[in-house]
């Protein structure tokens, strides 16, 4: 399928390695020319070379903290005129609900919720303009079904959620849609902690750990960065037009809701 956005440009956050990576893969594979942000320089130049090396796109690369005022001064200045935006942050850490004090809420609220919606305010207007654009947030499947660990996300991400509820409707008649993709348990370094956490508290290996987890998946098995990048660029693409608000889980069926 032409997903029809070659030439077009994109912003993908958090896009050295993961789940960012993924989108920032399929997009490129597609024909767009990339913006790609990490804080690590080294994995984001790495990934970025192979990125130029296997599509021919343009790729320009921020080593920066988006999570802070100068880190998004930087991308925004760097990005405007993008027609695709991938926000993407790494995920606070676990733990229980009396755990967690004002400032923990702050730094989840600033990497998964303030930072996608500056992006956004920043750099919808030139979208809008152009009478096209794309908004993409990965956000998690808790946003409907809450993890009870991962309290610290799912209030961060469940704002962000309702933010894009409202926004998102504002903007869709200026051609620009905003949209939502629900990872599930993925392989990625996310999994890699989590399964590490589990392994410690119980006493378990590894593999152990990362086989209960997958048996609670109806697919049987962990995500890729592949294809979460291909449901991501569709919903980039010049197919996804009347896709507006929603909340998309890939997660291999393991949030067992009705709606």
């Amino acid at each position: 399928m032409d997903l029809g956005i070659a030439g077009k440009r994109a912003l993908v956050s958090a896009s050295s390695k993961g789940l960012g990576l993924g989108c920032a893969e399929a997009l490129a594979e597609a024909g767009v020319d990339l913006i790609m942000t990490a804080r690590g320089s080294e994995a984001l130049e790495a990934s970025a070379s192979a990125i130029r090396a296997a599509h021919g796109v343009e790729v320009v690369t921020l080593a920066c903290d988006v999570t802070t005022q100068e880190g998004q001064a930087q991308v925004i200045e760097a990005s405007q005129g993008v027609d695709i935006l991938v926000t993407n942050a790494g995920g606070p850490p676990p733990g229980m609900w009396s755990d967690w004090d004002r400032d923990d809420f702050i730094k989840a609220l600033d990497a998964n919720m303030l930072a996608p919606i500056a992006f956004m305010k920043a750099l919808l207007p030139g979208m809008m303009d152009k009478g096209w654009g794309r908004v993409v947030n990965i956000t998690s499947q808790s946003v409907r079904a809450p993890i009870g660990v991962l309290g610290l996300s799912n209030a961060a991400r469940t704002g962000l959620t309702g933010y894009v509820a409202g926004t998102a409707r504002q903007v869709a008649g200026k051609g620009v849609t905003i949209n939502n993709l629900l990872p599930g348990i993925h392989a990625t370094d996310r999994a890699v902690s989590l399964d590490t956490g589990v392994s410690t508290q119980q006493g378990i290996t590894m593999a152990e750990a990362k086989a209960a987890r997958e048996a609670t998946i109806p697919a049987g098995r962990y995500g890729t960065r592949q294809e979460f990048g291909a449901a991501c660029a569709f919903m980039c693409s010049q197919h996804a037009g009347f896709m507006v608000g929603q909340n998309i889980l890939l997660d291999g069926g393991a949030t067992n809701i009705t709606m």
